[in-house]
C-alpha cells in the first residue's frame, strides 16, 4: 500500500502544534512500517525547503498539486484541495467557525477549507472527542466516518524536580492571542505573592495580541512577568524544569498539547473545564472556568503555598502523560488507512 501524506507543516524548527503532530505521524508511521510505501507530499512553496530534510528509506517526497498520488492520502491538517483516490484528513479544531477567534476574512476562508476536506474525506480524524462533535456538528459529518485518536508526548529522560526545588515561577506555553485568555490569567497571577513569577512564551502576534498585551504592560507586577516570545525547543525545556505551576486557561481547544507536554515534565497544571481541555487533562489538573478570574486565582492560589499539593498533581500529570502516546496514535491511524482502502 502507497500512503501519501501532506508533509508540508512538518518542516523547520519553529513548529506548531499541527507542524508537531505531522512530523510525529510521518516518523511513527515510515518507522512501524518499514515494508510499505509512504509518499511525503509538499506544497509548491515548501517543496525546495524539503530537500533539507532527511526522509527515511521507505519515503519518496513528491510535490502536491492535482490530485494526490497513492492508494491512500492523508491530509494531515484539514486541508484536501483535490479528492484522491481514497482521502483521510485529520481535524484539530473549529474554534475558527465558532467564536470571535479570528478575522471574517480568515473564517469565510478556514470555513471553506473546512467543509471541503469534510466532503473530500472518506474518514476523518479527529484529535478529541470534543472536535469529533464540532465535526458533526458543525460540517454535518455522520459520526460513523469520524475516529478520534488522540495526540501523544514524549517523556522526559531527565529527571524530574521536586515541587521544593522548583522555582516560584507560573509558566503558560502558546501564542499570545485573545483565544488564550492571557489577560484574565495576568489578573489572577497578580493575586500571588510577590515572591512569584509568571512567563507567557510564545509569540506575541496572535489574533487580539494587542489587548492582551495590553493587560501585561498595565499590571501592577508587570515587574514580574517575563513576555517571552517564541522560544527554542531547549528553553522551554529549561522553563518545564523551573516552573512551579503551568496555567492554561484557554477558552478553545481542540486538544490542548501544551497541557500534556507541561505534565510530561511534572508540572502540575491549571486548566479549563471547557473545550477538549477535560478530556485531556483527566483528573491529573485543577479545572477551572476560564472566564472567572477569580477561579483561576483561586487555583494558582492553592497551589502556590503547596509543596506537597504541587507534587501530588505532578504525579496525577505523569500518569496521565503515559497514556498518551505517538506510537499508539500512529497505530490507530494505520488502522484507519485499512478500513478505507
Amino acid at each position: 500500500m502507497a500512503i501519501a501524506l501532506d508533509a508540508t507543516y512538518s518542516l523547520g524548527r519553529n513548529l506548531s502544534g499541527v507542524g508537531l503532530y505531522s512530523r510525529e505521524m510521518l516518523r511513527g508511521l515510515t518507522h512501524a512500517h518499514p515494508a510499505e510505501d509512504f509518499l511525503y507530499c509538499y506544497r509548491p512553496h515548501r517543496f525546495l525547503q524539503s530537500y533539507r530534510e532527511t526522509l527515511p528509506g521507505n519515503a519518496v517526497r513528491r510535490l502536491l498539486i492535482d490530485t494526490p498520488p497513492g492508494d491512500v492520502f492523508h491530509a494531515l491538517n484539514q486541508r484536501v484541495d483535490t479528492r484522491a483516490r481514497r482521502t483521510v484528513s485529520t481535524f484539530h479544531d473549529l474554534f475558527v467557525m465558532t467564536s470571535e477567534y479570528s478575522s471574517p476574512e480568515f473564517r469565510a476562508r478556514f470555513t471553506e477549507q473546512a467543509r471541503g476536506a469534510a466532503e473530500k474525506s472518506d474518514a476523518i480524524i479527529a484529535v478529541s472527542q470534543f472536535t469529533a462533535n464540532e465535526v458533526e456538528q458543525l460540517l454535518g459529518v455522520a459520526k460513523d466516518r469520524i475516529r478520534v485518536i488522540h495526540h501523544g508526548v514524549r517523556l522526559t529522560n531527565e529527571r524530574i524536580p521536586m515541587a521544593g526545588e522548583r522555582e516560584n515561577l507560573v509558566l503558560c506555553v502558546g501564542a499570545i492571542q485573545k483565544r488564550k485568555n492571557i489577560a484574565r490569567l495576568v489578573r489572577a497571577f497578580e493575586r500571588l505573592p510577590k515572591s512569584w513569577r509568571l512567563a507567557l512564551a510564545g509569540a506575541p502576534d496572535g489574533y487580539g495580541a494587542a489587548e492582551e498585551l495590553r493587560a501585561v504592560e498595565d499590571s501592577p507586577r508587570r515587574a514580574d512577568i517575563d513576555v517571552l516570545g517564541y522560544i527554542s525547543a531547549e528553553a522551554l525545556a529549561s522553563l518545564y524544569r523551573r516552573a512551579a505551576i503551568f496555567a492554561f486557561p484557554s477558552l478553545d481547544e481542540g486538544f490542548g498539547m501544551p497541557v500534556l507536554e507541561a505534565m510530561a515534565h511534572g508540572v502540575p497544571v491549571v486548566t479549563s473545564q471547557s473545550s477538549a481541555l477535560p478530556e485531556v487533562a483527566g483528573d491529573a489538573a485543577i479545572l477551572v472556568d476560564p472566564f472567572d478570574t477569580e477561579a483561576i486565582g483561586e487555583a494558582l492560589l492553592r497551589l502556590a503555598p503547596d509543596p506537597d499539593l504541587r507534587d501530588d498533581f505532578a504525579g496525577r500529570g505523569i500518569g496521565r502523560a503515559r497514556e498518551f502516546t505517538w506510537e499508539s496514535a500512529a497505530e490507530q491511524t494505520w488502522r484507519v488507512y485499512n478500513e478505507i482502502r
